[in-house]
């Protein structure tokens, strides 16, 4: 598979692609961080970015509004990424609790709190930014 992403002119490396609020896009983002990952030589960060990139994306094909969203992936240092989605809803994402223990599904954010070193969301007029920040190592030679 290709991945068609856009850099970032100024500011810190990253990538970003704007893709289908469909299921397989999850996919198409693993595919983005993967190849940002690698080009940054943070390798040992893999794993755990795509499990985390794929629970913030399938909740943005499940609870958000609008027919994309928009993976991004930065690394505001040597030392660390972050990975968002943004998507058209303002509803803002749960995490789910022991009472949701019957539940097959919903429990996504729970991983993600477990893989990054923090997450969040960035609340915006027309929808939010849900992020995750992993540590690595830093870059060789920088």
């Amino acid at each position: 598979m290709t991945v068609t992403a856009t850099p970032r002119p100024t500011g810190h490396p990253g990538y970003s692609q704007t893709l289908e609020r469909v299921p397989e896009s999850a996919g198409a983002a693993r595919s983005l961080v993967r190849t940002a990952l690698a080009a940054w030589q943070q390798d040992g960060l893999i794993e755990d970015a795509l499990c985390v990139i794929t629970e913030l994306v399938s909740n943005a094909v499940d609870h958000a509004c609008c027919s994309v969203i928009r993976v991004v992936v930065t690394r505001p240092a040597d030392d660390r990424v972050l990975l968002a989605v943004v998507d058209r809803s303002r509803d803002l994402p749960r995490t789910g609790t022991d009472r949701d223990a019957e539940r097959l599904r919903g429990r996504g954010l729970v991983l993600v709190d477990a893989l990054s070193d923090r997450w969040g969301t960035e609340p915006h007029r027309w929808g939010k930014t849900v992020w995750a920040e992993l540590s690595g190592e830093p870059a060789a030679g920088g």
